[in-house]
């Protein structure tokens, strides 16, 4: 789903670069992440392609090409808390056995992001974003945004939808698409669920990694993480 500066998306509404740059800076400096109270583990992000080299990404949020039609992200990294990321590489070495490997469209999230999508999603698809008010799991770096890349080609698997796209297509149980589209998303829902993920119902591509409560609500930026 190409999107750009001044483009409609497919839910009808318009942006403007300008806009969405001082909206992004009214929202960092007027709001903060929900305070939390209770013990939490303590946060050990991890970089994903430093555990595993052969993990494609195509993050995003850090180009143009995206729902909000410009980048939110200064760089196209993707971290995950410790027992997420090493399960997720579990993941990567078991579809070698079908062909496939991943392809990661978004990890850890800071809070602020979370809150302008929030804020510039029109009601009704507004089960697609996370309220700020109780954070987003990928805020908790719990969660991913992944798919299927072939390994003989390094072409994109087919799906039933694209990614972020709000419509009925992102939904995992899905049944329109074709056999293959279908047969990918199921793939890939399976292995993820086999190891300690769960896809969330609206969309096919997002997994929260089991214990994601037991991590607090962060927006500490990517150049902030060592």
């Amino acid at each position: 789903m190409k999107t750009s500066y001044n483009h409609t998306h497919s839910s009808g509404f318009l942006f403007s670069a300008a806009s969405i740059i001082f909206l992004a800076l009214l929202l960092s400096c007027s709001h903060k992440p929900p305070q939390e109270k209770g013990n939490f583990e303590s946060s050990d992000l991890v970089e994903l392609v430093k555990l595993d080299s052969s993990f494609h990404l195509d993050i995003r949020y850090a180009t143009n090409n995206n729902f909000t039609g410009r980048p939110v992200y200064t760089e196209a990294r993707a971290f995950l808390q410790r027992p997420a990321a090493e399960a997720l590489v579990k993941v990567n070495k078991e579809l070698k056995n079908y062909g496939y490997g991943l392809l990661i469209f978004d990890a850890y999230r800071p809070w602020s992001v979370t809150k302008l999508f929030w804020d510039i999603t029109p009601r009704e698809n507004k089960k697609f974003v996370a309220n700020p008010k109780k954070g987003s799991r990928h805020n908790r770096a719990c969660a991913v945004d992944v798919s299927l890349y072939e390994l003989n080609t390094g072409k994109v698997a087919q799906m039933t939808g694209q990614y972020d796209e709000m419509s009925e297509r992102s939904y995992s149980n899905y049944t329109g698409g074709t056999e293959e589209q279908c047969k990918n998303r199921d793939l890939l829902i399976s292995i993820m669920e086999e190891n300690g993920f769960t896809v969330y119902e609206y969309e096919w591509w997002h997994f929260d990694y089991q214990g994601w409560e037991k991590y607090r609500i962060q927006d500490i930026q990517f150049s902030e993480i060592k």
